[in-house]
């Protein structure tokens, strides 16, 4: 068992040849994929994929960036859409100050309204957070007090602080291939001490193609790689922690439990 917790099967380079890239997925052990959705126009692209694949998954969401260009996505909407059988997630959703494609208070406003959508589903969040880790963690703390839900860092590079408040709050962390390039010391040092419950692997493809792949377009086989160099990292067993992050996929993505 292997599981592909983060892709984006529709995107370009992957959605011109997707039972390519799914047949090359299944030949390295990928066992399940979840498809992200960020942006509206992209849900009925992403959920066609869940229905006809049962491998593949789908969440429904609006990324950071596109906040300003989604005003009228609101819970209910979310919750709707939500309720289809092969949607297993909410997100992705979160905070992005690196680039501030939309306005701070509208990706806020946004992300808020994916966690209402989550406690009322019982769905996961799934959480994208960059140069934004203080209000991610006063946002998240906030609605985790007001009503517990549950969730995951996805394509986590945040700081070893914000790791140990996330898992504090109960979220699980999932790791990307940026975990195997040269300049990610600080990355791999949390990468080490993660408890082995609360861990995702992810490929965030066709982004962020993991060592010996880097520079290609990213796709959910090169998963595998990014479990070797992890758990050569961790001084684990790569079958243990292949079964450990896929049960741990299950556990918090329910939904999709067998």
């Amino acid at each position: 068992m292997l599981v592909d917790s983060h892709c984006h099967l529709n995107y370009k380079g992957l959605a011109e040849q997707q039972g390519e890239v799914l047949e090359r997925a299944r030949a390295r052990g990928v066992t399940a994929m979840l498809n992200i959705a960020t942006r509206e126009s992209e849900w009925d692209d992403v959920l066609a994929a869940a229905e006809a694949n049962e491998d593949v998954w789908a969440s429904v969401g609006i990324h950071p960036h596109d906040a300003d260009n989604h005003p009228d996505i609101d819970t209910a909407k979310l919750v709707a859409r939500a309720a289809h059988l092969r949607v297993i997630g909410i997100g992705e959703t979160g905070l992005d100050y690196y680039y501030d494609k939309s306005d701070r208070q509208r990706q806020q406003d946004s992300f808020r309204r994916h966690i209402h959508a989550s406690q009322q589903t019982g769905l996961p969040i799934i959480v994208h957070t960059r140069d934004a880790e203080a209000d991610t963690l006063a946002l998240l703390g906030e609605e985790m007090a007001r009503n517990p839900f549950t969730g995951v860092i996805h394509c986590f590079t945040a700081s070893d602080d914000f790791a140990r408040q996330a898992l504090d709050l109960g979220l699980y962390i999932s790791i990307s291939g940026i975990v195997t390039f040269k300049n990610a010391a600080e990355l791999q040092a949390t990468a080490r001490w993660l408890p082995q419950e609360r861990l995702l692997i992810e490929t965030d493809s066709p982004f962020l193609a993991p060592v010996p792949h880097r520079g290609k377009t990213g796709e959910p086989a090169f998963v595998a790689d990014t479990l070797a160099y992890l758990a050569e990292l961790r001084g684990a067993d790569r079958q243990e922690l292949a079964d450990a992050t896929s049960a741990n996929f299950y556990a918090l993505f329910s939904k999709a439990a067998p």
